[in-house]
């Protein structure tokens, strides 16, 4: 399977429009799973039985709903949002389409890390920071964030690397990026160099974010 320079210069600017497209719609969905799957991540843990802000009837609900959500293919999941999606940007296909189901399964994805992270924080910080005072939003803020930042940031850095490759599959409804190139280019006019050209490409780019979460979280790790 050999490699047609000529062509993979002819198609550049297509190349580039699309891994633009794709960063475009994993900015737009990590930030929204940031500020929304942060929180929820939270919840999940405080409000477990035993913490700080213990409450069942909520922690099941929001467990549940994180759970269903989760466990739909992420391909069906494109499909089933095309209503909600077309509500919010006013078409089901491209990149801004693409970013609606993309932040409703990274929203999920990151409470579930964010919740794990926080899990491995010593019981015994949080009943110290209890037994002096602190109120709940000083624990959040001053104990359990801090503790869990390290770990957090490696579950950030997963998070990306798993939008990478819903982005890569959210092609296949015409969602634009890299994927979309693939599908259009590579696979409907049997174009293996840019079958090939475009696995580099995604290969490499995950190389990339795993390499500097790596480094953003030793130099963020005080342990």
């Amino acid at each position: 399977m050999g490699i047609d320079l000529q062509h993979v210069i002819e198609l550049m600017p297509d190349i580039t429009k699309a891994f633009g497209e794709t960063l475009y719609m994993i900015s737009i969905s990590l930030v929204i799973a940031l500020v929304i799957g942060l929180p929820l991540g939270i919840l999940l843990f405080t409000t477990d039985k035993g913490l700080f802000l213990e409450n069942r009837a909520l922690n099941s609900v929001i467990g549940f709903i994180v759970n269903m959500v989760r466990s739909v293919p992420f391909i069906i999941l494109l499909v089933a949002l095309i209503p909600l999606t077309i509500l919010i940007v006013g078409t089901p296909i491209g990149p801004g389409a693409a970013s609606v189901s993309l932040s409703a399964a990274a929203i999920p994805f990151f409470a579930r890390i964010v919740e794990t992270s926080l899990r491995e924080i010593d019981k015994g910080v949080i009943e110290a920071a209890i037994a002096v005072g602190a109120t709940p939003w000083m624990i959040i803020k001053d104990v359990l964030l801090p503790e869990a930042k390290t770990s957090i940031i490696q579950g950030v850095t997963l998070t990306v690397i798993s939008l990478v490759a819903y982005s890569a599959m959210a092609g296949v409804v015409g969602g634009g990026g890299i994927g979309d190139l693939a599908i259009r280019f590579g696979y409907y006019r049997y174009d293996n160099t840019i079958m090939v050209v475009t696995v580099v490409i995604l290969i490499l780019f995950v190389q990339v974010i795993q390499f500097a979460g790596d480094r953003i979280s030793k130099v963020n790790d005080k342990r």
